[in-house]
């Protein structure tokens, strides 16, 4: 496998540069980075016995296939690997056990424990109005570190927070995978409240969101996941709606200028009671459910995963509480439109039809073979904005285009 791997990287490094990509230097990023993902989960989809003629033909639909077609494969490849995880979730917590129990939907208590962290600041989401009852089915009372230990059993690999190996001050708390995880792995998971362009004004801090909020992530859609709230996790199956929020530093250095100022005069959050967050049944031991703690890689090191939007499809009810994750709104589909840094409503999108309702959701995919070591991430920080002084690029090319 390790020659076959070699093609890919190869084919990585490459493709990007074909012609077929758009122009668009924002577009290119997202087509390049859309190329890899397809290449490295599909390599992972080949598992040990995959042959060199399999990889070959891989290579070549990674050449020849659209955008959309490798996009639409990304996210096969990405679902089935999460379908085995929950699989063994299932397996660990939920066997022989049919009884469920319907509960109102109330606040469920959220770790205390602070991680202070350098963040995944990428850009532009408070607490909301329960929206209906679930039923919360029952399962072993087992602790996070037994179903975290449980799971490496299973999967072989899981995840830990504890101090960063990063040699800087800000670096606080770091994630490390704990056993092994192969290329094209999903290893973790993005949890939090999510929030599309039509509700940038309900995330908390709105417009300078990211002032005292480290763990806010965007994808390439405008869709803003917080995971703030969801802390470390917790101790239990329950109904979240993410108004539990971690501790945030009182001491952190307040670098408010007039024109901030300005801003939170002209821009006033609105309350999140207004839109509301759409609660659900979440399992709060879910040990993949850390990824807002991955630190940006210190200079001469080499990030180790890469972001992947994945949309879970909501018809996959049997999943649903293993994706850490809910949607600040109602769910109603909003159609919006970008004029620089900027969202604006624009029309409707009236009804979708045969569309699956979807959450999007952000996994970590990682770009080699791991083993007990920390999960590095590049943040590709927007070069238009100061960035902390530990932060070093990693390709500064890349940032242009993706911020452009």
């Amino acid at each position: 496998m390790a020659f076959l791997f070699q093609k890919f990287q190869e084919a990585v490094k490459t493709l990007a540069k074909n012609p077929m990509f758009a122009k668009d230097p924002r577009q290119l990023q997202l087509e390049a980075d859309v190329n890899r993902l397809f290449l490295y989960t599909s390599y992972n989809r080949l598992g040990g016995a995959a042959q060199e003629s399999d990889a070959e033909e891989i290579i070549q639909m990674a050449s020849k296939a659209s955008v959309a077609d490798q996009q639409k494969q990304v996210q096969e490849n990405v679902h089935s690997q999460l379908k085995s995880f929950c699989t063994f979730m299932d397996e660990i917590l939920l066997p022989g056990v049919n009884k469920t129990n319907t509960a109102p939907a109330v606040d469920s208590p959220v770790s205390s424990k602070a991680h202070h962290r350098s963040g995944l600041s990428f850009a532009v989401g408070g607490s909301g109005s329960t929206q209906r009852r679930s039923a919360i089915t029952e399962t072993r009372p087992l602790t996070c570190n037994e179903v975290s230990q449980r799971l490496k059993d299973l999967m072989g690999y899981t995840l830990a927070v504890k101090p960063s190996l990063i040699p800087h001050k800000d670096a606080g708390q770091g994630l490390f995978v704990d056993g092994e995880a192969q290329v094209g792995t999903v290893v973790a998971l993005y949890p939090g409240v999510i929030y599309s362009p039509a509700h940038y004004r309900y995330i908390p801090g709105y417009p300078r969101v990211d002032a005292q909020n480290p763990y806010l992530i965007t994808r390439y859609d405008g869709t803003v996941i917080n995971a703030q709230p969801w802390g470390v996790g917790g101790d239990a199956r329950e109904v979240w709606d993410g108004s539990n929020a971690m501790h945030i530093n009182p001491n952190m250095q307040n670098n408010e200028s007039a024109s901030d100022r300005a801003w939170k005069i002209l821009s006033k959050p609105l309350e999140g009671r207004q839109g509301g967050n759409y609660v659900d049944v979440l399992e709060r031991r879910n040990p993949l459910a850390l990824a807002h703690f991955a630190n940006h890689p210190a200079k001469g090191m080499d990030p180790n995963v890469m972001i992947c939007p994945y949309d879970f499809p909501l018809t996959e009810e049997n999943m649903r509480a293993y994706i850490p994750n809910i949607l600040f709104g109602r769910g109603e589909e909003v159609k919006m439109r970008r004029f620089g840094s900027f969202w604006f409503k624009w029309g409707s999108l009236g009804n979708s039809g045969a569309e699956v309702p979807a959450l999007k959701t952000i996994a970590l995919v990682a770009t080699r073979a791991l083993h007990d070591e920390e999960v590095l991430l590049n943040y590709r920080l927007s070069n238009l904005k100061r960035r902390p002084a530990w932060y070093v690029p990693v390709d500064e090319e890349e940032e242009r285009r993706r911020w452009s």
